[in-house]
């Protein structure tokens, strides 16, 4: 759900929104390395920078408010020699939607437990981790569509982390699966869409020390 190409390749989103999986953690990690999610133990806020769009089928569904909270496991679970570490975070919230559709409202709601990930490389791997069933996008109006993201079995949605004060999550035209019903309009036959959004990772506990993936 959300632009020219929700309906036609699908949140929230995404999250995902996986849309929104703002785990934001999301796609194939590389087990190449090592992973250090840094500083252990603390609170993770995550919220949006700028809008969060999911396109399938030719509809686009665009929130301009998400957010979640987490907190990077303790040491020594912050640490993987050999792969990804994961960030467990609530399952995010998704407002002030939109769709591209005339006469049509859109509400995203989430469950279950989301993570975020981050897999250290050049680039670092950013995922939004969607579990089974975990985002429902349903429009309504003169369309009126259910899209569920990851229908069947928990999805990654890839991006790229970027150390910072704070750090982010990027997710460009990330594909999530997806399954759709309903009437005419709906595109129901896509079993694909894709999700665009940027998460700023907060550290709750101290802002003053930036929420980081490292060997």
């Amino acid at each position: 759900m959300i632009e020219n190409k929700f309906w036609t390749r699908a949140a929230l989103a995404s999250v995902s929104c996986a849309a929104v999986a703002v785990t934001f953690g999301i796609g194939p990690a590389n087990a190449a390395g090592s992973t250090t999610i840094s500083p252990a133990g603390a609170n993770v806020s995550a919220t949006n920078s700028g809008s969060v769009k999911f396109v399938a089928g030719g509809v686009t569904v665009t929130c301009t408010t998400s957010s979640t909270t987490g907190t990077v496991p303790a040491a020594p679970g912050n640490t993987n020699p050999s792969g990804p570490v994961s960030v467990p975070i609530a399952a995010p919230s998704f407002a002030d939607c939109t769709t591209s559709l005339p006469g049509t409202s859109a509400t995203i709601t989430t469950s279950g437990d989301w993570a975020i990930t981050g897999q250290n490389g050049s680039p670092i791997t950013g995922s939004l981790a969607i579990p089974t069933g975990g985002m429902v996008i349903k429009t309504s109006g003169i369309t009126a569509c259910t899209a569920v993201v990851a229908p069947t079995a928990p999805a990654d949605v890839a991006g790229t982390w970027t150390n910072g004060t704070p750090s982010t999550v990027a997710l460009s035209d990330a594909p999530a699966p997806i399954k759709v019903t309903g009437g005419f309009g709906c595109p129901t036959s896509a079993t694909s869409g894709t999700v665009t959004a940027t998460y700023k990772v907060d550290n709750a506990t101290d802002p003053s020390t930036p929420i980081t993936v490292g060997p």
